[in-house]
């Protein structure tokens, strides 16, 4: 796995916009740049963990167009067991791009 998931995964999910401070923002933003792509399956699986309870200033967004270039993505499975905006929004992409 990248070291720059690698330590997405460490910080956990994106925290809310009324919380999120510049400090971890800036590291976000830099990881997220950081990360090459397409990204692999299991890095995918890693940060569709990711996704906090909004946008993050944007952030969220980067996050899931990174999860969509992995050649091997397969929704279904990988979405189990989780919820909440993103995590819905990723279900509509995924369905729309098998159809």
């Amino acid at each position: 796995m990248q070291p720059a998931i690698q330590r997405l995964v460490q910080l956990g999910p994106f925290p809310s916009s009324s919380l999120a401070k510049a400090p971890v923002l800036r590291e976000l933003e830099a990881l997220l740049a950081g990360v090459q792509t397409p990204v692999t399956k299991d890095e995918a699986r890693a940060l569709v963990r990711l996704f906090g309870p909004d946008d993050c200033f944007g952030l969220a967004w980067s996050l899931l167009y990174l999860v969509e270039t992995s050649p091997d993505w397969r929704i279904d499975d990988a979405l189990d067991g989780l919820s909440g905006e993103w995590i819905e929004r990723l279900r509509e992409r995924g369905s729309c791009r098998r159809a």
